[in-house]
């Protein structure tokens, strides 16, 4: 630790080159002051993770720093600027509503890191909105994205949530207020390419993709078309990222451009929700009427964002306007392929198989269609797959069969399906060994959607934490088996999820 972190209160030792490096893509701007700060919950593994003195900020410092209330040494707090296609609707001019960008930590392994706040006030992006978060949304993030780097999923992460002592209203009344600290490879996005390419400033729209390159791709910096190639490397990200939510069942329900990150991490889990019975249609938020982000739409909408940055950086891939359109609708057109080639790798995985064969798309998918309609729960199903794969005996297998089979409401295409999966899975591992490859990917445990809302309508109602922990503690561990917790493995009964929906929480 150098010796900027050892004398900054909290460890904090800022290289702030978005502030530096991007002028004209943000506004300096403070976080509003609150009344009564309190840390509600503090990630001391990520705060040691970016360098940061967890023992320090644990406590009341972290609540003056994580609130707002104290500006740490070396921030510089500003709201980003960007706009974006926000329902299919193109926006000019959203931007940092209610976040603020504190600064930029280089963590442990090198890696640099954004510190912001999400629910910090008004800024002069905020439209007619107040700026502020309440604690359900703040901690549903905080959930979400613990559970997702669980996952193995990229994704931002919570350093902190506090609550502020004010209450903010919304649709379903008065609610605790609070604010959620989020660290993230960098919050620049789609959004902001295309506010940037608005300006019709060349040098301007070259300097922000220098600046992702140098941030994000360095190794696209020497090739013979830089820009080309790091839009490649975000197809690829983006490609995989995407691959990675269809196979755990996650649906962000908020798919616009603004929230595409030029990282390739998940960003803004507002309306977001995990599936538990598989329907491809299944939709959550409350804003998406027409299911433009439904879970099957996933890839299909994440292929659009990338048209719309492709648009954007036109005039830097080449000099001539069809040249350009050429180059990038040849690089574009990969993208399926690549999702598909990730999508089918963690299949592969996911059902035990080794190797690769002609025939393992068709199998995956006809498990999916066998799935369909039967009211079958996505994460269970693979789970006792997993099972059917350990029986060593005649008898186990028989029972693993049956507890497959009863989860559906009519069996016959698993019963078709079954057959061709168990002549696949054929090599010299032993089944305990091609059980365990299926665990090991295939989460036992996810953020129930039930279960979520228990949590945060006891720490919300109640002030009570101890279902938001015991939940966290749970998903933070999908994989393995955990004591007390076979309450965390079920859906919720049919007639609750129904209609179940999320909310954005602005």
């Amino acid at each position: 630790m150098d010796m900027a972190s050892q004398t900054s209160p909290g460890g904090f030792a800022f290289d702030n080159s978005f502030a530096r490096e991007l002028e004209g893509l943000y506004a300096p701007w403070q976080a509003a002051q609150t009344p009564a700060p309190r840390l509600l919950k503090f990630n001391l593994a990520l705060a040691e993770e970016i360098g940061l003195d967890g023992t320090a900020l644990n406590g009341a410092l972290g609540a003056d720093i994580f609130s707002g209330n104290r500006l740490p040494d070396g921030a510089a707090p500003l709201a980003q600027a960007y706009a974006g296609h926000q329902f299919g609707g193109y926006s000019p001019r959203l931007g940092d509503g209610r976040a603020l960008l504190l600064g930029e930590v280089i963590g442990r392994n090198g890696q640099r890191r954004d510190i912001a706040f999400k629910g910090s006030g008004r800024t002069p992006f905020s439209r007619n909105g107040d700026g502020k978060a309440a604690l359900g949304p703040v901690l549903r993030e905080y959930l979400i994205g613990e559970a997702m780097h669980a996952l193995g999923l990229p994704t931002t992460r919570a350093l902190a949530a506090v609550t502020t002592g004010e209450s903010i209203w919304r649709q379903e009344g008065e609610l605790p207020g609070a604010v959620l600290t989020r660290v993230a490879a960098s919050h620049i996005r789609v959004g902001t390419f295309q506010f940037v390419a608005a300006q019709n400033d060349p040098a301007a729209l070259r300097q922000l993709a220098d600046y992702v390159i140098r941030r994000h791709y360095p190794d696209r910096e020497t090739d013979g078309n830089p820009y080309l190639a790091m839009f490649r490397a975000v197809i690829e990200r983006q490609a995989a990222l995407v691959a990675g939510w269809m196979t755990v069942g996650f649906i962000h329900g908020v798919m616009n451009t603004d929230n595409m990150t030029l990282s390739g991490e998940t960003i803004d889990y507002g309306p977001c929700a995990f599936m538990d019975r598989f329907d491809p249609d299944t939709v959550f938020s409350s804003i998406d009427e027409n299911g433009r982000y439904a879970y099957g739409n996933q890839p299909m909408m994440a292929n659009w964002n990338l048209a719309r940055l492709a648009e954007t950086l036109l005039p830097l891939f080449a000099d001539d306007t069809e040249r350009a359109i050429s180059l990038a609708t040849e690089v574009l057109n990969t993208f399926p392929q690549r999702y598909q080639t990730h999508w089918l790798n963690r299949m592969r995985a996911k059902l035990g198989l080794r190797g690769s064969q002609p025939e393992d798309m068709a199998l995956a998918n006809d498990f999916l269609t066998a799935m369909d309609g039967q009211d079958v729960d996505y994460t269970q199903a693979f789970r006792h797959l997993g099972e059917v794969a350990s029986s060593s005996t005649i008898e186990t297998h028989d029972q693993a069969l049956a507890a497959l089979r009863a989860r559906y409401a009519d069996s016959a295409a698993l019963n078709a399906w079954l057959p061709r999966w168990q002549q696949r899975i054929q090599d010299e591992r032993s089944p305990a060994e091609r059980a365990a490859a299926m665990h090991a990917v295939n989460p036992l445990y996810i953020p129930r959607n039930h279960k979520v809302e228990e949590a945060l309508g006891a720490a919300s109602e109640h002030g009570d934490m101890q279902p938001f922990e015991q939940l966290l503690k749970v998903i933070q561990q999908p994989f393995s088996e955990q004591a007390d917790a076979q309450d965390y493995r079920e859906p919720a009964p049919v007639a609750v999820a129904a209609n179940y929906q999320t909310f954005c929480g602005t």
